[in-house]
């Protein structure tokens, strides 16, 4: 799905949610891991935006006034880049 993308030796993901039932909202959290001196943040940001839209698909019968968005990047250890960590503006 990401082109030109290196072979990834993928240890371990996970995909959890929180869900807001008073305001309707899902929020899904992709931690990815991997052996290897690369960053794994594209493949956490793919399962985050495949799990919104499979959900989407799921749910569009109910209503199509749904909203998949703000998918960003939290926290990054490791890799070429270092540490990253998402501060709220």
């Amino acid at each position: 799905m990401i082109p030109l993308c290196h072979i990834l030796m993928i240890t371990n993901v996970t995909v959890d949610f929180e869900i807001d039932e008073e305001i309707n909202q899902i929020h899904a959290f992709a931690t990815v891991k991997c052996k290897g001196k690369t960053g794994v943040e594209m493949e956490a940001l793919h399962a985050v935006s495949v799990t919104l839209l499979t959900i989407y698909d799921m749910c569009k019968a109910i209503s199509k006034e749904m909203e998949i968005k703000d998918i960003h990047l939290i926290k990054k250890t490791g890799g070429k880049s270092g540490e990253f960590n998402w501060q709220e503006k």
